[in-house]
């Protein structure tokens, strides 16, 4: 049996971004696919913790993670279901990714 393919995306900017709104379409095609997909939060990405979407994604596989330097640094904590995270941690997700991409 094959193994399930993989999605990674890193996202590097705030809420109002319209990165955020290509991020959660591409994950919520991925979850439709039966595509696992993985979600870093880094920069003012960290920001985006809160987003009820995120949420409802993680609920259907969605693996997510914040960078805990950037969470820090913007006084951002997890109360749900993601990690923090550093380079490596975002390092092995690039490794074990069929697809990665970089929105910033």
């Amino acid at each position: 049996m094959a193994s399930k393919k993989k999605l990674g995306i890193v996202l590097s900017t705030p809420p109002e971004n319209p990165n955020l709104k290509t991020a959660l379409g591409l994950l919520e095609a991925a979850s439709i696919k039966n595509i696992q997909s993985y979600l870093y939060l880094i920069d003012e990405g960290v920001k985006n913790v809160k987003n009820p979407k995120i949420e409802c994604l993680s609920q259907q596989g969605l693996k997510w993670f914040a960078c805990a330097y950037s969470a820090q640094r913007y006084g951002i904590s997890i109360d749900r279901s993601g990690v923090f995270g550093g380079l490596v941690l975002l390092s092995d997700l690039l490794k074990v990714c069929d697809r990665v991409v970089v929105l910033n």
